[in-house]
């Protein structure tokens, strides 16, 4: 009886405590549902994808792709070496120069036309909800909000663990003057300390103007939402940003979809086209990008510079570590469009066409 106890009141009263704590966020309520219920992307109580989208390869199971995940032996999926980076100093920048700094995953800090923009920043070494799950690799998380300037605009682009991390929003909250991010995720935001006022919520399809010319249009992402046990209750987002001289292709996750070829139809050719490469496999392809799918997509969006990222940091699947940057690298061979390979910390010259980058991944096993 202790044990059938156990099984039918203290497991699910523990799990119901444990997601009560803040880093789980706020679903969507009041009058932020209502908006979210008039949108021609929210059916049946949740955000659904344009095309059909099963989290799940067919042909495939969860409990397949679990135990994989979890038990089956897998090669180099860690690097067992420290990995290579370089500290900048973000808070003497020259205000004149156009940067982009990678913080490993997707997390990364950008200077253009003299505005401060900071993307999916996660400083807690941590992806996971769980103390001890997804941890950083070593080397990887070197910096902390301290290390941040004041930011303009911070992008979110989901509410995954790996991309909108609790203990950095909180902590960078003081710098951050305007916060921009799809349907829902405004309300982690406020309930994590952030003023509605500073948040720009929006759909799929808007355009708004910030301030010195800078525009934003956000457009289709494939993928999904949630922290918690309910999934879509707010929008994953990837953003086109036009500032007075460049455009630039802000990819949040996204799986491949006809949506690439209608923002490079509707846009035009990208200055900088940032894309998710890691954390794939052929299992869950309709939700990630698979490495011989990501030069097509940065062809569609008419790319002059591919930034890869969404790799390095974290360990969310199957493949070797090194293996998206060997493999865009290769791949890239040839072709038009210049991939740009910086180590966490190194400073990017945006516009500097010239600029070069060592293989350092080569360089650890």
């Amino acid at each position: 009886m202790f044990i059938l106890f156990i099984i039918l009141f203290a497991i699910p009263f523990v799990i119901l405590v444990f997601l009560q704590q803040p880093k789980f966020g706020k679903i969507p309520s009041g009058k932020r549902l209502e908006t979210i219920k008039k949108s021609v992307n929210y059916r049946d109580g949740a955000f659904q994808n344009k095309s059909h989208t099963p989290t799940i390869t067919e042909g495939y199971s969860y409990w397949a792709v679990t135990k994989e995940f979890l038990f089956d032996k897998k090669i180099r999926v860690r690097p067992t070496e420290s990995i290579p980076s370089v500290k900048t100093d973000l808070l003497s920048l020259n205000m004149n120069e156009d940067l982009l700094v990678w913080f490993g995953h997707s997390s990364y800090f950008m200077q253009v036309d003299g505005k401060k923009i900071l993307v999916d920043p996660v400083f807690s070494g941590s992806a996971s909800p769980i103390p001890s799950g997804t941890k950083a690799f070593d080397g990887t998380d070197i910096y902390t909000a301290e290390d941040l300037p004041e930011i303009d605009y911070l992008f979110i682009s989901h509410d995954h663990w790996d991309h909108l991390d609790y203990k950095t929003i909180k902590q960078i909250k003081n710098k951050v003057k305007t916060v921009i991010c799809g349907l829902g995720v405004g309300a982690h935001m406020e309930y994590w300390g952030y003023s509605k006022a500073a948040i720009i919520e929006k759909d799929w399809d808007e355009s708004f103007s910030l301030n010195d010319h800078f525009t934003v249009h956000t457009v289709t992402a494939r993928h999904f939402s949630g922290r918690g046990l309910q999934r879509n209750k707010s929008l994953w987002m990837a953003y086109v940003l036009q500032t007075p001289t460049m455009q630039i292709y802000i990819g949040g996750d996204s799986g491949f979809d006809t949506h690439f070829d209608q923002v490079g139809e509707k846009f035009g050719a990208f200055d900088l086209v940032i894309l998710e490469n890691g954390q794939y496999d052929k299992k869950w392809r309709y939700i990630h990008t698979l490495p011989d799918e990501l030069l097509g997509i940065a062809k569609s969006l008419k790319a002059k510079k591919l930034l890869p990222v969404h790799s390095s940091k974290f360990l969310l699947s199957n493949h070797p570590w090194d293996e998206p940057l060997e493999l865009i690298t290769k791949n890239s061979e040839g072709k038009e469009v210049k991939v740009l390979t910086p180590m966490i910390g190194e400073l990017v010259q945006l516009k500097n066409n010239e600029q070069t980058f060592t293989k350092w991944w080569q360089t650890i096993q």
